[in-house]
Formats: C-alpha cells, structure tokens, sequence
C-alpha cells in the first residue's frame, strides 16, 4: 500500500505543467538554436536582442521586466552579448540606472539572424500546425498574464 509520500513518477510527470512547459521550451529551443548556428547567436541571445533592439536605449531593469527574466540572469546572459560587441550597456542619468543598446555590430548580427529565425518560425509553425500555433502562443500569453497578476 502506498504511503502518503510516494508517488507515481510517471504520472506527475505527464500532469505537471512545469515538467511539461520546460520539455516543451528545450525541443524548441534546440530547434531554433541550429537554425541560428550560423549567424553565431542562440534563441535566448536572439530574444534579447530583438528586445532591446525594440526597446532601445533600454534600463535594464526594465528588460528583465519584459523578457520575464530575473536581473541575475539576464546580466549573466548580456555579457557574452557585450563581449562580443552586439550591445554596449552604458550608464543612464541615474547612475544606477545601466541601459542596454545594440551596437552597429549587434544590429548587423540581427539583420543575419532575422532570415534564419523565420525559417525556425516557419519549420515550427509547419510542424505543429499554423491554428495550433496560433492557440499555443495565445495560450501561453494567458498563462503569463495569470501568473504574474496571480
């Protein structure tokens, strides 16, 4: 007889939406990782930049707020990104304020990344159906407006 601790593994497994949602996020982001090889970013470095590039000059405070990453780990994923000249971060009118931008090099990047990112989207969305598509990313935009206002 089972004890109030145990547990079917492989049934929390399929039911837990975090296992899920995670397994779900590392297939597609392996996907558009290969298909951003050559222009020499990842999905995550591509997501940023296309936000900072739509946000630019951007605090970045106000970054982590957009991307829903937390500050620790968006300053852990900006340095490589200025290393290797795609954004400069300089200081804002208040010093502890720091903004993020792109530089002509990071633009350049993105130009070379956007094409190979519309080949992931499209692989993706054929793969999974362009209404299925269209339900996920709706369902997923629910479950961020939930979770954060929850």
């Amino acid at each position: 007889m089972p004890t109030p601790t145990s547990f079917d593994a492989y049934q929390i497994s399929g039911a837990c939406a975090c296992f899920n949602l995670r397994k779900s996020a590392r297939v597609v982001t392996q996907m558009y990782d290969r298909k951003l090889r050559t222009a020499g970013i990842r999905a995550t470095q591509f997501t940023i930049l296309v936000a900072i590039q739509a946000h630019a000059p951007i605090a970045i405070q106000s970054l982590s707020r957009i991307i829903v990453m937390d500050r620790t780990t968006l300053a852990r994923n900006l340095k490589p990104l200025e290393r290797k000249g795609l954004i400069a971060i300089t200081p804002g009118t208040d010093r502890r304020v720091r903004l993020a931008r792109l530089t002509s090099e990071g633009q350049s990047v993105l130009s070379q990344a956007l094409p190979l990112w519309q080949a992931a989207q499209a692989e993706f969305s054929q793969k999974l159906g362009l209404a299925n598509l269209e339900t996920m990313l709706d369902i997923l935009s629910q479950t961020v407006a939930a979770i954060q206002t929850g």
